[in-house]
């Protein structure tokens, strides 16, 4: 399911930052995924379009404020 869910969000999100292009077991990967997860899955998703739309939805609504201090705990752990 996460292979087809960043295939949906790369075909459809063009700012979209592949998991490939993170550093392993990053906290951006840890927080942006959480925070992805919980609002995806806040109702139940019966079908893949609607699993495709709530993902290009939930990506596009992610405030700044959320990938800033994903990347700032990053640089912190980097230091």
């Amino acid at each position: 399911m996460f292979t087809e869910t960043v295939e949906v969000l790369c075909r459809e999100t063009p700012d979209f930052i592949s998991p490939d292009l993170w550093p392993p077991n990053s906290p951006v990967d840890y927080e942006i995924c959480d925070v992805m997860q919980r609002r995806v899955y806040q109702r139940k998703i019966h079908t893949i379009n609607e699993l495709k739309q709530r993902l290009t939805e939930v990506w596009h609504g992610l405030e700044q404020s959320t990938v800033n201090m994903a990347i700032d705990e990053w640089h912190k752990r980097l230091n």
